[in-house]
């Protein structure tokens, strides 16, 4: 087996899509504009961003044995993704997400986790996890595919190193509950909402402190149009965002990841490597879907003039 740059550990869903006039509240109206239906789920969209950008990449995860969950396989098949970490139940059902995206690029998610949340130990291959230099965790709805992943992390925290996406649902559960798992992880990447969930600090630059104390050696705060914040204790920046015009945020945040996890790899500085997340972001948010418009290297190569 090729050795992996990073492996990918997390829900994989087809995502559905509506373009509405506005994102309705309570006993409110909207209208649907635009319908897309796509692949997605947060940590497999890191890979995929990660894949177009010539790395080698793998994904743990679990799918039905339904229409969407060929799907997905097949989708992670078109992008270089490899599927021998990614498992097909018996029973259940693939997950979905439904979303809706308003004018401004803004959205709201409802998601049916299905067979996602319920990944177990023996599930995952221990030889697939010791085969690469990154594992790239994500969220889960269910405590038992959340509960994996912090074994999984206890066992072989030092021999790979560890990033993670928290999403809303992981930084919603706090310091306390995600203890194990920032204690051992290498890189983060909140957004500056789920930083003040996890940490309970408003200011960013102080909560990226607090997880640094805490023993996670980088930190990069997405901050959306003012750009992201990036520390490792010892040198920070504050790096601005590439000027586009937005079409959906769908996936903003995971196609950061992937550049900043790619400008790791590649030995870069920390400012480098938020400027490559901030870059491969920003052409994310240009077309509808989390993976529609991700760079290829040679698109990355465009950056130096943008």
């Amino acid at each position: 087996m090729k050795r992996f740059d990073v492996v990918g550990f997390g829900a994989l869903n087809v995502d559905e899509l509506f373009k509405v006039s506005r994102i309705a509240g309570a006993e409110e109206e909207s209208f649907v504009l635009d319908h897309s239906e796509t692949c997605g789920g947060s940590a497999a969209n890191t890979m995929v961003g990660l894949a177009r950008l010539g790395a080698h990449v793998g994904f743990i995860g679990k799918v039905g044995d339904d229409k969407e969950g060929r799907t997905l396989l097949e989708g992670f098949t078109k992008e270089n993704v490899d599927t021998n970490g990614t498992k097909v139940a018996r029973n259940g059902r693939s997950g979905k997400v439904m979303g809706f995206v308003d004018n401004d690029g803004q959205r709201a998610l409802y998601i049916d986790p299905g067979v996602n949340d319920e990944i177990n130990s023996d599930d995952v291959d221990s030889d697939y996890v010791l085969n690469t230099s990154f594992l790239h965790l994500s969220s889960f709805v269910g405590e038992k595919s959340f509960d994996t992943q912090k074994n999984l992390i206890d066992r072989f925290a030092k021999k790979v190193k560890i990033s993670l996406d928290p999403g809303a649902l992981y930084a919603r559960a706090g310091l306390s509950k995600l203890k194990s798992i920032i204690e051992n992880t290498f890189v983060t990447m909140p957004n500056a909402v789920e930083l003040r969930l996890l940490t309970g600090e408003r200011e960013f630059r102080t909560g990226a402190e607090l997880l640094i104390n805490h023993g996670v050696k980088v930190v990069a705060v997405k901050l959306g149009n003012k750009g992201c914040y990036v520390t490792n204790g010892k040198e920070s920046f504050l790096v601005e965002p590439f000027q586009v015009e937005v079409l959906d945020t769908t996936g903003a945040g995971d196609a950061f990841d992937a550049g900043f996890i790619y400008g790791l790899l590649s030995g870069r500085g920390l400012r480098e490597c938020a400027r490559i997340g901030n870059f491969v972001a920003s052409r994310c948010i240009m077309t509808m879907g989390a993976r529609t418009s991700l760079p290829t290297l040679k698109d990355l190569k465009t950056m130096k003039q943008a």
